[in-house]
């Protein structure tokens, strides 16, 4: 079986800006991946480049075994991070023309529409304009347009931009349902969790390039475990003495527990051990690096300047401030 996605040496620029440099990248078929990274660091672009809205500089890019995407678009289900409706359309007719655009017998089925709106929650809507819906509900329905003539490729760029916590976990489980089914997935997102919960395989990029490129178990297991959590058996006891510890780097309070930090080369378990012997706790535990921390590891490690670490952090977990040219 052929891979969904190929894309060899793609660079894009615009004027002195390299939005996107010499990315090489394998997407099989029927895998989640996810599009990882700060506002601004490449991902839209990439992904526009791959529906051929945008062209490379150089680089080759094979969309379902063509050179572009507008040879397979029927084939294609795409979720921009420009919204968009025919506002003045109903609900129900709305979704029947884009069905009826990508199947090829021409035809759509109404309760194939009914079945979709009450999946997510709107079958009350199916007769109203579309300009008469909340801003979660368009995005709903967009959705819906996105994925009713069942894709064999969906690509979602920060597709959980505004929604609330209830319609972002619905919206993560049809995205995973689509997945089951067979299709190949693809999403952006600068919110790091999102891609956790769903994705298999994760690609981070960072101004323009790629930092990482791998499967989300593996790169668990590559980035060791450098943080212990430890809640004292006492409120307010004393921890200093776990500062002298041989694995001990630092400790820092976070409000009922402390983070201790392990120095590089020490063993997780041991140092655990030494924790327990050396002060009462309640709880000691593990703490597994998020792709947040792995992130800004990447990113500390390749020593870009005068990153503000502070506010990358906050832009990767800010969901609300999506929008941005990425």
């Amino acid at each position: 079986m052929s891979d969904a996605i190929t894309l060899n040496g793609v660079t894009k620029t615009f004027g002195t800006k390299v939005a996107v440099r010499d990315l090489d990248l394998v997407v099989p078929t029927g895998a989640i991946y996810g599009f990882i990274g700060p506002n601004g660091a490449g991902k839209t672009t990439t992904i526009r480049m791959i529906m051929s809205i945008l062209f490379p500089d150089c680089g080759q890019i094979s969309v379902l075994g063509h050179e572009s995407a507008l040879e397979a678009k029927d084939r294609i289900g795409y979720l921009p991070e420009e919204r968009g409706l025919y506002k003045k359309m109903k609900v129900g007719a709305f979704l029947m023309y884009m069905e009826r655009l990508k199947r090829d017998s021409g035809t759509s089925s109404r309760s194939r529409v009914r079945g979709w709106l009450e999946k997510v929650g709107l079958a009350d809507v199916e007769n109203k304009k579309c300009e008469e819906l909340s801003k979660g509900m368009q995005q709903k329905i967009q959705f819906i347009a996105t994925v009713i003539h069942e894709p064999e490729l969906l690509i979602l760029d920060e597709p959980f931009s505004g929604l609330d916590p209830v319609n972002m976990r619905l919206l993560r489980d049809l995205v995973l349902e689509q997945g089951r089914k067979g299709s190949t997935v693809i999403f952006s997102t600068h919110v790091m969790d999102q891609a956790e919960q769903i994705c298999d395989h994760i690609v981070m990029i960072n101004d323009g390039d790629k930092v990482l490129d791998d499967n989300l178990d593996d790169i668990r297991r590559r980035f060791d475990p450098r943080t212990i959590l430890f809640e004292s058996l006492e409120i307010g006891a004393d921890v200093t003495p776990l500062e002298s510890l041989p694995s001990v780097e630092g400790i820092t309070r976070k409000g009922a527990h402390h983070e201790i930090s392990l120095k590089a080369g020490s063993d997780p378990g041991q140092a655990i051990r030494e924790i327990v012997n050396a002060a009462p706790a309640s709880r000691v535990e593990l703490h597994r690096p998020t792709l947040e921390d792995i992130f800004v590891q990447i990113v500390t490690e390749g020593g870009t300047a005068g990153v503000d670490l502070d506010n990358l952090r906050a832009g990767l977990r800010n969901d609300a401030a999506a929008g941005g040219a990425s």
